[in-house]
């Protein structure tokens, strides 16, 4: 019994039929890149090392940077920018 379903789905793929295309949403990929550009300015004018950043559903970046100390330890800064 198992292998006429069997036969029947791979004639089934053989014949053409193939699985509806999965669309992946655009705003998913630009936020990504516009964050990176974001987390590059807050460092560039911090001065900081990049620990992360994280785009937001409102359109900003959250971006946290370790900034160096004077000979203690490094002071953790989250700041919120928009893209």
């Amino acid at each position: 019994m198992s292998s006429s379903v069997t036969i029947v789905a791979l004639a089934a793929g053989l014949a053409g039929f193939s699985l509806p295309a999965v669309d992946v949403p655009t705003v998913v990929v630009r936020a990504a890149g516009d964050c990176s550009a974001a987390a590059a300015q807050v460092v560039a004018e911090t001065g900081g090392e990049l620990l992360s950043a994280q785009p937001t559903a409102d359109g900003k970046c959250v971006v946290t940077v370790l900034i160096p100390g004077n000979g203690g330890r490094p002071k953790k800064v989250t700041v919120k920018v928009p893209m």
